[in-house]
């Protein structure tokens, strides 16, 4: 685990940002499951401003790694605000999105999305291998769409599970366990005061803790990195940072 703390969410969206664009500049396909929420819009509007013509998108393909199930013109689509911060200020072809269409059945629509992972990405010990998967921490350790209500659905064997968030009891889409583990490299990115209680806890348990779905993201690479700001690391132990 390596953790990168900095002054603000402005600072975290900066330098995420840059290393981005330097883990996406290869000479192969780069494929990237996006997250939604405040830290990550910021990071598409800097990806976009600053980094719009340095990127070669035709190269890098993106995914989600949850949506809510709403239709993709509904103000609190992941998809939708991915499209209105990123997405319309790039030139990456239609056919490098790939959407969880969240206005469809949301088992069916689980089951057609796990086949997209399996068809569009390499494979690596049976599971389908993302090359970055950028993850958000809510305030309550989940990660993904994965709740603790519903912390089975970490192992499960599916690639994909509908979810049910705990006090709205809206449905969502969410990739599992394995498919986040198996990923060649993980990130979350985690700022504000409301979230240091989990952050601590998750990251001075050095992963013993299993309450939280966030605790259980461990890479088969080894490869996590937590990009956080002052506010989110205030109650990390001194010997962890």
């Amino acid at each position: 685990m390596e953790l990168k703390i900095y002054q603000d969410k402005s600072e975290v969206a900066q330098e995420f940002s840059n290393y981005f664009a330097e883990k996406a500049n290869g000479d192969e396909a780069f494929h990237v499951a996006l997250s939604g929420g405040s830290t990550p819009k910021i990071v598409f509007d800097v990806l976009a401003k600053e980094f719009g013509t340095h990127i070669d998108w035709k190269l890098v393909h993106f995914y989600w790694g949850d949506e809510r199930c709403v239709l993709p013109t509904d103000d609190e689509s992941n998809y939708k605000m991915t499209v209105e911060h990123l997405l319309s200020k790039i030139d990456i072809p239609e056919e490098n999105i790939h959407r969880i269409k969240g206005e469809d059945d949301p088992a069916e629509e689980a089951v057609r999305y796990a086949q997209v992972l399996k068809q569009e990405l390499p494979a690596k010990n049976g599971f389908p291998q993302f090359d970055l998967v950028i993850l958000g921490m809510g305030d309550d350790g989940h990660t993904a769409s994965i709740f603790p209500h519903e912390i089975e659905l970490w192992e499960a064997e599916s690639l994909c599970a509908v979810a049910v968030h705990p006090d709205s009891g809206q449905k969502r889409i969410t990739i599992t366990g394995n498919v986040i583990n198996h990923s060649k490299t993980v990130v979350f990115l985690v700022t504000g005061a409301s979230k240091e209680e989990k952050v601590g806890e998750i990251i001075n348990s050095e992963g013993s803790c299993s309450t939280y779905p966030a605790n259980l993201v461990a890479p088969t690479s080894g490869d996590l990195l937590w990009f956080l700001d002052k506010a989110a690391a205030a109650k990390i132990t001194e010997g962890q940072v």
